[in-house]
């Protein structure tokens, strides 16, 4: 006895296989030209014990009797037995014309050459989708009731059944699973669908908060999950069973949980916050359809809906099934299974098994190219500021991951120096000299760079100036406000400027803005620095609103303090923690490869918050730190005595209590 199945280097179909072969006689595999790779690896790797058993068939599902050459039509002809038709397109975002071409039309190629050999049953995969939106109950002996086959994939797997028992010229037996997770031992799937889409939310919730936070969700209608191992094993088993021809068997969870219970399941396994209140779905068909339909044809509401869904990974088509109207009776299943213990395990059992499987081989940023080279390899980036400190450690990591850098800078000896340190690693590098706080002197640069590069992919603007002072000191130094805005507000504005049409006409580019942690803690003796720095991230917020559809990325990054010639004027710095350039840099990086809108420290993200629920405690806290940490003698207009550079302990200790933040 021999088998024939189409679709069977896919995700049933090869576990299918894993059964058939635990039988007698071989099994021959339909295999297109495209998955013999696939194929000979599948063999190699899972029935290397049985590899002459498995027999590649070369064909095509979509050609007349599967397109199966004469020779092998005579080979088959009276060897096989049962003929599985697994074949299908399985994708809800499919065009209906190619789920019209595999699904339909294979399904009849499938059925010719099943008579065509002389096969003694056709076995065809179905689904739940036949039912279509079917209010209520829906047997397996229903067919022509079923409703709602708007949706093509529903239309096409309805109208190939459809085929099967109207054309069949051989005995047939029909079987339609639930929605088919993974391995309910091993976690093994091949393909996102179903509650997986909601795997990244989850995710997130659970990176966001703690899990015993309770989260609100919505509840829906039954979800009908049935894990792959039982899919196969049962089809195997009914196939085999005698006087079954002719059937129709729900392969489906005869107790299906709601979408609520379902994603709370995963959230468990995943150790996230669960949804312990829950809204109904149904509540929103209250809304007047028209009013439902005017609000989502908004475009900003558009918009966001697409970006969210994207962001998550998840189809919008899969939001309509949180209703689904539709239970499966599953009487002739159970009596064809009966006695075999071949039962769906309860998914409390395995969830945690599917989680783990999703989480180690398939979440989406498990393919991400971290790497720094994969996003700036052979591309422009400008650095400001790139003699030294935190502009040298990134230029000569952008050099290293293979970009050509351009450093900006002031003196060109020290320009020349750091030139010379990434051509020594073997980076390639161009100096050019500017005054960034010199208008017309940052048009000519500007102007220059252009003309010897078309264009710069990423544009780091990290040059700036820093005065720690008080404001009682500043009375009589207005010049401190205007210098600090002269340099890190308009002189990075200018850069932007004059680099950013180029972007917009290319529909790429990423600007990145050198920020201070002093932005979002209100750090005192830095007024003039944090509103010029403020004045930058507000620019960059109004301009990533503007240039958001147009592939042109903004990011601020609050920089937490940094060990850089910038601040060695003030002595007590020596005594408190700091980062090096190096993770400065790194922090550089992490915005190249996300380019998230703004990266900043826990402790910056925090000191925002406080300010925005709590603005006098956290003015409390700064006047504290205000008090406690004196002006510098520099910032006195004196001469430094050889005390000054002394920490306390209590400085040191309220230092180390919030690192990072300038005092």
């Amino acid at each position: 006895m021999a088998y024939f199945v189409t679709g069977g280097t896919g995700f049933i179909g090869r576990n299918l296989i894993d059964q058939l072969l635990q039988r007698r006689g071989n099994v021959y595999v339909l295999v297109r030209r495209g998955s013999k790779k696939k194929f000979k690896a599948l063999v190699a790797e899972r029935w290397s014990d049985a590899s002459k058993r498995v027999v590649a068939v070369g064909g095509d599902l979509t050609k007349p009797r599967l397109g199966v050459s004469k020779a092998d039509m005579e080979k088959l002809q009276g060897k096989v037995k049962h003929v599985f038709h697994l074949a299908a397109v399985y994708d809800l975002d499919a065009s209906a014309e190619s789920q019209e071409k595999v699904n339909i039309d294979g399904t009849q190629n499938t059925m010719d050459f099943a008579a065509a050999v002389g096969a003694k049953c056709f076995h065809h995969t179905s689904s739940i989708a036949v039912a279509g939106m079917f209010q209520g109950a829906f047997r397996e002996d229903m067919f022509e009731e079923a409703t709602g086959l708007d949706h093509p994939y529903f239309r096409t797997k309805h109208d190939s059944e459809g085929l099967v028992r109207r054309k069949c010229e051989i005995p047939w037996r029909i079987y339609r699973p639930g929605i088919v997770v993974g391995h309910s031992k091993t976690g093994e799937i091949d393909k996102i669908d179903g509650p997986y889409f909601f795997f990244k939310l989850i995710q997130k919730l659970r990176r966001m908060l703690p899990p015993w936070v309770p989260t609100l969700g919505l509840e829906g209608g039954r979800i009908n999950l049935v894990p792959v191992d039982f899919v196969a094993r049962a089809m195997d088993h009914i196939a085999h069973k005698p006087r079954l021809d002719n059937g129709c068997f729900h392969l489906t969870d005869p107790n299906p949980k709601r979408i609520g219970e379902v994603m709370n399941l995963f959230a468990e396994a995943a150790h996230a916050p669960m949804m312990s209140m829950r809204v109904d779905a149904r509540l929103f068909n209250l809304i007047p359809q028209p009013v439902k339909q005017g609000i989502g044809m908004l475009p900003p509401v558009r918009r966001i809906i697409d970006q969210v869904l994207s962001d998550l990974g998840i189809p919008k088509d899969v939001l309509s099934f949180f209703n689904y109207p539709t239970s499966f009776d599953t009487r002739e299943a159970d009596r064809a299974l009966k006695g075999s213990g071949i039962k769906v395990p309860p998914l409390e059992d395995y969830a945690w098994v599917l989680w783990d499987y999703w989480e180690r081989h398939l979440d989406p940023d498990l393919f991400i190219d971290r790497s720094l080279s994969g996003h700036v390899r052979d591309k422009v980036v400008l650095v400001t500021g790139g003699s030294s400190g935190i502009g040298k450690a990134t230029a000569m990591m952008m050099a290293e991951a293979g970009a050509k850098v351009i450093i900006v800078a002031r003196k060109e000896t020290e320009l020349a120096e750091t030139k010379k340190e990434i051509e020594a690693d073997g980076g390639t590098a161009f100096t050019y000299t500017c005054d960034l706080a010199d208008y017309d002197d940052t048009d000519k640069l500007c102007a220059q760079v252009l003309a010897d590069h078309g264009a710069v992919d990423v544009l780091v603007n990290n040059a700036g100036r820093s005065i720690r002072r008080s404001i009682a000191l500043s009375y009589d130094r207005f010049h401190d406000f205007e210098r600090c805005m002269q340099l890190n507000y308009f002189g990075s504005l200018k850069m932007i400027l004059g680099l950013l049409p180029p972007m917009a006409e290319r529909r790429s580019g990423h600007i990145i803005n050198i920020s201070s942690i002093g932005v979002l803690t209100n750090a005192p003796r830095f007024s003039a620095y944090v509103a010029s720095k403020a004045a930058l991230d507000a620019f960059s917020r109004c301009a990533a609103a503007e240039f958001n559809d147009t592939g042109v990325a903004f990011t601020t990054i609050n920089m937490p303090l940094v060990r850089t010639p910038m601040i060695a004027p003030t002595k007590i710095y020596e005594s408190v923690p700091t980062i090096t350039p190096e993770d400065a840099a790194d922090m550089v990086k992490q915005a190249v490869i996300y380019r998230p809108q703004r990266i900043a420290t826990r402790l910056g993200v925090f000191a925002s918050v406080l300010h925005a629920l709590a603005p006098k405690i956290s003015e409390i806290v700064m006047n504290s730190a205000f008090r406690m940490f004196p002006d510098s003698a520099a910032a006195r207009g004196e001469r430094p005595s050889s005390s000054e550079g002394r920490a306390t302990q209590e400085q040191v200790a309220f230092a180390s209590l919030m690192r990072g933040i300038h005092w």
